[in-house]
């Protein structure tokens, strides 16, 4: 019988989503957060984008959520890696982050990944 477990989303900017990452892995389940760039009706497919890296988002699971361009969203999914090694975002929760400070943000992400670091290289401490 297949597992029905729901994984939660690991925390990752839009740059650690390059194929070199560890966070780079079919099905993955992973937490973004980007500007919104595009957004298509018919297909269902966000861009978002952090800097200069972007990742597409399937949004087709997605409901009661408003698309505006240019504002800030969270999405949680899974990552399907497409034949052309393209990352894309297969979203089952997304909201609206507007007035988050990215920069605090991924400040706050580094200090995540360092305490987890130290903790699992000392966990007695």
């Amino acid at each position: 019988m297949a597992s029905l477990e729901v994984k939660s989303g690991a925390l990752v900017s839009l740059q650690d989503l390059r194929p070199s990452s560890p966070f780079f892995k079919q099905g993955a389940s992973l937490r973004i957060i980007g500007k919104l760039h595009g957004y298509s009706l018919e297909t269902g497919l966000a861009t978002v984008i952090d800097g200069n890296d972007i990742l597409k988002v399937n949004t087709e699971h997605l409901r009661d959520l408003r698309f505006q361009v240019g504002s800030v969203y969270q999405f949680i999914g899974e990552l399907h890696i497409q034949p052309d090694n393209e990352g894309v975002l297969q979203a089952r929760v997304g909201r609206n982050v507007n007035g988050i400070d990215l920069n605090l943000y991924h400040q706050s992400l580094q200090l995540l990944r360092q305490f987890q670091a130290n903790h699992l290289n000392n966990p007695a401490t």
